[in-house]
């Protein structure tokens, strides 16, 4: 609303002034909380209103000078968004499939050369480096700036998007492919924001735990107004205040602009977002204008102007960005008489050129100087930019801009003349690429700053120091087995961890991480040992602290116990398994959760986790859609050990004994933290109490490649079957094995699986390897060189669907039955849920018998024995059955 009484205002606000000039911006904050605690109690509704007017939170007379050389900086980014256009361009030149994404890094190029020059540190021996979370989209940008540094080839730029053969680089931020340049990737919108804020909160956990130095680290995450829709975006933000994460900046680009159109369009994403990050706690920063919109707020003495910039939403702010300096004066300016004459003086060229913040390197550098040197907070910097900036009207502020990969000759002539590039009429025709001699300005600029901010980013460290894990004896307890006691798979990891965290080398850096279910999975005893994680330490009396095992935080708490969060407990994993990358600190980090709410809930993010080159164990308890009883649908799992299987550099296992669980996770640490393979692993765990047995003597190898004989059949047996089993339904393999020599006489080679998609792997290497070389001898698979001599059909039967064992089908050299438990669970017992999935003892007994006799080595009359003998119910209707 209009001010009714300037001069009262003026007033008021040269009293605020006064106070902040002689008494400082925490004395000014506390009247202010007095004034509005008054307000409140006198019956003022202030409306909620978390937001502040639509300007600049810096105003002119607070920015610092600026350090740097603003004519050749301008310089630089033409060039840069010259070759990144010319990058996309020439790609599709080569083929139109390839793409590209032209205005991302058209309308961010000030906000990542600001930090380029001035604030992002690379990694040297005087600084662990920060970590910049790029926008995917405005990769061609960070290339063309790689390749002014001399890091990247031209050949690199023009194999842009074309890696196939090895010359080329990656469409978007890929370390897998790019392992030496990108830290994260980030295309995957909402990805980038909630790594970042865990990533930050990391950095605080190893400077805390005294493991690594990481005060003076920033945090950098780049995202777009749109972006921030997804709920991965905003979901943890309220982490990053509570932590007080003040080594996190988010900078987000509101071009006002989502991939087909506007943000807001009948509102305002800028005061949407500020109301957001005020709520959750944050510091926030607004660069709206640019400076030559200063003198004419200044001249603004009765706030029409900061109305109308309040009044105009984001659909009318797109208006005037597309359209021209006549367009702007009467539809912003012209809404008011008074206002109108506020800028009479100015041509319409000269409106136009009234520019929003995001474009004046001097307002982003002093939004950038506030951020770091903010205190107790996270900083969030709202910077308005024009999508597709300078690309003319084709593509600056359309809603086509997103997918813009074409431009005509005149718009490219356009373009050079707009930012005075040096390229001639003729060579524009050829679209080239342009770097200035090593001994131009430019090029000494951009090398010096670098060196002055201690290296090149982005880059990525891809070895770190390996470790001596410890040897398979130390988990001599588990290989004995469990005697007479009977335990789950749970309290056998807890046992095996509690090996690892004793350990005098790697002990310290292990990171179980749970996100609230400690004492469900046994791991309560840890509290008090390792301490749960807390910045602030332990401020009150837990309920339970005169128990043995009291709820224990602590300032270095070893434990991240991140409450009901699967997103966030998994970013904490993905931030301790990169450590090694980002801070040269290796951790071991065991994420346990319940096996249901795996990869289905956080799936993006592991499949980023595979990017990254995360390592560690991710832990599934409960695992199986039978072994939980009682539960019911929504938590009964018969599908993420497949879905972790499809990520490439994910090792998945499913183990049954606490021996096989050792001997994989023994292994595991040796191949990642000795060897520094780039895997990580995935492993079922579940809460069912039974026996365990001694190692079978020579078992390890089997058990790593996937599966090994664990019981022969009877030698007095005349016929012969194959039974695998894996997980908690192996027990009922070997009941059904029993079932089968006691009532029919028929012996059961029993085989132990602990990873059907670890057989599989190898056995598709060896067809490949076959199929390449069809003049060598044929190589043979593992798991046919297990069966092949084996009499009988093989069976198979998991607590998972059935597509977890059919995946060895091709290779398994007999006839192969498959049962899995396919369908949608059911609140029973575990009796009762595996008799209606068809996977309990009685049903894999029929099953053998009828592969037996489809092979004519058994008459049909026997099944039928077998179902009458065992109760079954032939007319019952199918699990699978909707």
């Amino acid at each position: 609303m209009l001010d009714q009484d300037p001069i009262e205002t003026k007033e008021w606000l040269e009293a605020l002034a006064s106070v902040i000039r002689e008494e400082g911006a925490e004395r000014a904050a506390y009247l202010l909380r007095q004034v509005l605690g008054f307000a409140s109690k006198n019956g003022i509704n202030m409306g909620g209103e978390r937001t502040t007017p639509y300007v600049n939170t810096i105003p002119p007379e607070a920015e610092p000078a600026f350090p740097g050389d603003e004519e050749i900086e301008e310089r630089i980014k033409a060039l840069l968004r010259w070759n990144a256009i010319a990058m996309v361009l020439r790609a599709n030149k080569t083929s139109s499939e390839l793409g590209g994404h032209l205005a991302t890094y058209a309308s961010a190029a000030t906000l990542y050369e600001t930090g380029f020059n001035h604030f992002f540190h690379g990694a040297n021996d005087n600084h662990g480096g920060d970590l910049l979370f790029i926008q995917g989209h405005a990769s061609p940008g960070i290339y063309a700036r790689a390749f002014l540094e001399g890091r990247i080839t031209e050949e690199q730029l023009d194999n842009f998007r074309q890696e196939v053969d090895g010359k080329g680089i990656s469409s978007y931020p890929h370390p897998w492919l790019m392992p030496e340049f990108w830290q994260f990737p980030t295309v995957s919108m909402g990805l980038g924001p909630i790594q970042a804020i865990y990533q930050a909160r990391f950095l605080k956990y190893l400077e805390n735990r005294e493991l690594a130095k990481t005060d003076g680290r920033k945090v950098w995450a780049f995202c777009g107004d749109g972006e921030m829709d997804e709920p991965e975006s905003i979901g943890a933000i309220t982490v990053a205040s509570r932590e007080k994460l003040d080594n996190l900046i988010f900078v987000i680009n509101c071009n006002l602009q989502r991939l087909d159109g506007p943000v807001r369009g009948n509102s305002k994403i800028v005061q949407e977002l500020e109301g957001l990050f005020q709520g959750a706690g944050w510091n926030i920063i607004k660069v709206i204008w640019d400076r030559n919109w200063d003198p004419l707020l200044a001249q603004d003495s009765k706030g029409l102007l900061r109305q109308q910039m309040m009044d105009t939403i984001d659909g009318e702010y797109q208006n005037i960005a597309a359209k021209n300096g006549s367009y702007f004066r009467e539809e912003f300016f012209g809404k008011n008489p008074e206002l109108k004459s506020l800028v009479a003086h100015l041509s319409d060229e000269e409106l136009k050129a009234l520019k929003r913040g995001g474009h004046d390197i001097k307002k982003v550098y002093a939004a950038y100087a506030a951020a770091v040197k903010h205190k107790g907070q996270p900083t969030v910097i709202l910077i308005k930019t024009v999508k597709g900036f300078g690309l003319g009207e084709v593509g600056e502020a359309q809603n086509i801009t997103h997918q813009l990969k074409k431009l005509s000759y005149e718009n490219l002539i356009a373009y050079r003349d707009r930012f005075k590039l040096p390229i001639s009429d003729e060579e524009m025709q050829k679209i080239p690429f342009y770097r200035p001699p090593k001994d131009s300005p430019e090029m000494q600029y951009i090398q010096a700053k670098r060196k002055a901010l201690g290296g090149y980013l982005p880059s990525r460290r891809t070895q770190s120091k390996s470790y001596n894990v410890p040897k398979l004896e130390a988990f001599d307890a588990l290989l004995k087995g469990s005697g007479d006691r009977e335990i789950s798979t749970t309290m056998a990891f807890v046992r095996f961890i509690n090996v690892v965290v004793k350990d005098k080398e790697i002990g310290k850096y292990v990171v179980p991480i749970i996100p609230d279910e400690s004492r469900t999975f046994g791991m309560e005893g840890m509290f008090r040992q390792l301490g749960i994680y807390s910045w602030e330490g332990q401020k009150y009396r837990p309920v339970d602290a005169d128990q043995v095992m009291p709820y224990h935080e602590d300032k270095k708490g070893q434990i991240l116990q991140e409450g009901l969060n699967e997103a966030g407990a998994f970013c904490s994993w993905m931030a301790a398994g990169t450590s090694y990358s980002i801070s040269n600190v290796p951790m071991i980090p065991f994420y346990i959760y319940y096996s249901m709410f795996g990869y289905q809930r956080v799936g993006d993010l592991v499949w980023a986790a595979g990017d990254m080159q995360a390592r560690g164990f991710v832990l599934g308890a409960t695992a199986g859609r039978t072994t939980l009883a009682g539960e019911g649908l929504q938590h009964q799992d018969g599908h993420n050990l497949l879905m972790f299987a499809f990520v490439p550099n994910c090792i998945a296992y499913d183990p049954t004994y606490n021996y096989e669980l050792a001997v994989i996770m023994q292994d595991g640490l040796r191949r990642m933290y000795k060897e520094q393979e780039n895997i990580f692993y995935y492993i079922t765990l579940m809460n069912e109490n039974y026996l365990h047995p001694e190692m079978p003597k020579g078992a390890e190898e089997g058990i790593i490649k996937g599966m090994y004989l664990l019981k022969p059949a009877s030698a007095k047996a005349k016929q012969k079957i194959q039974l695998l089993g894996s997980g908690t339904i192996l027990r009922e393999v070997i009941a059904a094995a029993e079932l089968l020599e006691k009532d029919f006489g028929i012996g059961a080679d029993i085989w132990s699986v602990t990873s059907f998609s670890e057989l599989r792997r190898e056995a598709l290497d060896v067809e490949r390897y076959n199929q390449l070389h069809p003049t060598q001898k044929a190589k043979e698979s593992y798991v046919t060189t297990c069966l092949k001599d084996r009499p009988g059909p093989v069976v198979a039967a998991t607590d998972y669907i059935r597509l977890n064992a059919d995946q060895i089908r091709a290779f398994v050299p007999q006839k192969y039955v498959v049962l899995g438990t396919d369908g949608y669970g059911r609140s029973d017992t575990r009796a009762q849920l595996r008799h209606f999935f068809e996977v309990n003892k009685y049903y894999i007994a029929v099953a053998a018998l009828k592969a037996l006799a489809d092979q004519g080595d058994l008459p049909a009359a026997k099944v039928t024995e077998a179902i009458k003998k065992y109760k079954i119910d032939p007319e019952k209707p199918s699990p699978v059955t909707v």
